[in-house]
């Protein structure tokens, strides 16, 4: 299986994910840890995003998915394994991929809000952390971004149903018009998300 095969294939577990989260009115994110086979992925846990459900504001999709796989392995070091998420991670995901030495994290929709992989702040390469992740993005970015920008029109418009009028803007066009990434670079400016991911 080529590396891109391998990381669109994973991906769309990622994005089936994400419509876990969806489906319990969740913002729909999605994660999958992987380990890589000769056969291929082998899934050792997933994870959708829960703070509301859980009222829980640490329970993004890479928390749930990391909590379960350390759980699994009986050690919070998670060295042989990847991630692969629907949204860039945020501050919080991304020092907990780091501690738990996660080999590879690969997104797909950049998070120009919160994104810690270059599009606020880029932790993953800051050389004064003691441990260093490498980080792919734009793998099924668009269909993630759509997913993203379908569930805050939705949010949109209840809220202007709810308020009976017309006074809750739609959020400008998220930044696709600049082209899909490329597979398998990371780049600083990527297609973002709509609204307020998490």
């Amino acid at each position: 299986m080529s590396p891109e095969v391998f990381d669109d294939t994973v991906m769309r577990l990622a994005l089936d994910q994400a419509l876990n989260a969806q489906l319990a009115g969740e913002v729909p994110v999605g994660a999958v840890l992987v380990r890589r086979t000769e056969a291929g992925p082998q899934v050792v846990a997933t994870g959708y995003n829960r703070p509301i459900t859980t009222h829980d504001p640490t329970a993004h999709a890479e928390i749930v998915a990391l909590r379960h796989a350390a759980q699994l392995a009986e050690n919070y070091r998670l060295p042989d394994l990847e991630l692969y998420v629907t949204l860039e991670p945020c501050a919080m995901c991304a020092m907990a991929l780091m501690h738990a030495r996660i080999k590879r994290v690969v997104f797909a929709a950049a998070d120009p809000k919160t994104g810690a992989s270059g599009s606020v702040v880029d932790l993953f390469r800051n050389r004064a952390l003691n441990h260093h992740t490498e980080v792919v993005g734009g793998v099924q970015a668009e269909a993630a971004g759509a997913l993203l920008r379908e569930f805050f029109a939705q949010r949109r418009a209840e809220l202007r149903a709810l308020r009976g009028d017309a006074d809750v803007p739609d959020a400008p066009e998220a930044q696709h018009d600049a082209g899909p990434i490329p597979t398998g670079e990371v780049i600083e400016q990527q297609p973002s998300a709509d609204g307020d991911p998490r």
